[in-house]
């Protein structure tokens, strides 16, 4: 049975290196697919496609990872997942993958009554195709995803100005906070998320988490 686990709050270094060492248990078979549940310190993550030139002058740390996409911010108020999941057992469609990601978040975020969706040649969750809401990123290790999406519940919006997040002007982010009018709590947001991640990937009906401290770090995998 898949799990969720929950970090609280992490540095962003430590958390990865945790990520990682998930990946290589998941990968021996020696816990299930599971959704780690993260809140960051400020940094900037730059993935495989690159950055221009922004996030290195934008006063934020700045962690080159081997996800997929670009820039982009994470901080307090930003509810972030990494599922660990194997896709041998789900056909090694990683397309696929990315876009249930992605419905994920688009069904975590109905209970707040806001209408999200995919955009075609764009990465993320868009609010009527113009305000990005989530960024997506997903890196895998023989067939063992890892990363996974951001979701931006009530952070400070304007730390996507210091540069251009996954190429795009800063302004192009929103919140839930934003789009419903007022603060939304991580906690309020949790339960929609585990409510998607059952639906989509089977966890028990309880959506039980566990709060867990990030295990002991091993060495990176080449992305597949």
């Amino acid at each position: 049975m898949p799990a969720v686990v929950d970090w609280g709050r992490r540095e962003y270094r430590p958390a990865l290196d945790a990520m990682r060492s998930l990946v290589a248990e998941r990968r021996r078979g020696a816990i299930p697919d599971t959704l780690v549940l993260v809140e960051h310190e400020p940094v900037v993550t730059v993935g495989v496609e690159g950055d221009d030139g922004g996030a290195a002058g934008s006063g934020l740390p700045v962690v080159a990872v081997e996800r997929g996409g670009r820039a982009t911010y994470h901080g307090p108020g930003q509810l972030v997942g990494y599922p660990i999941v194997d896709l041998g057992a789900r056909g090694r469609d990683v397309r696929r993958f990315v876009h249930e990601v992605e419905e994920l978040v688009v069904r975590a975020v109905v209970p707040f009554g806001i209408r999200a969706g995919h955009v075609s040649g764009r990465r993320g969750v868009w609010v009527e195709g113009q305000r990005k809401i989530a960024s997506i990123g997903i890196a895998v290790d023989h067939w063992i995803t890892f990363h996974g999406f951001a979701l931006n519940v009530d952070p400070d919006l304007t730390e996507f100005d210091r540069f251009r997040p996954c190429g795009f002007d800063g302004g192009v982010m929103t919140s839930v906070a934003r789009e419903t009018g007022r603060r939304v709590s991580l906690a309020e947001a949790k339960p929609t998320v585990l409510e998607a991640w059952d639906a989509l990937f089977g966890t028990s009906p309880s959506g039980t988490m566990v709060p867990t401290g990030p295990a002991e770090p091993t060495p990176a995998r080449t992305p597949a």
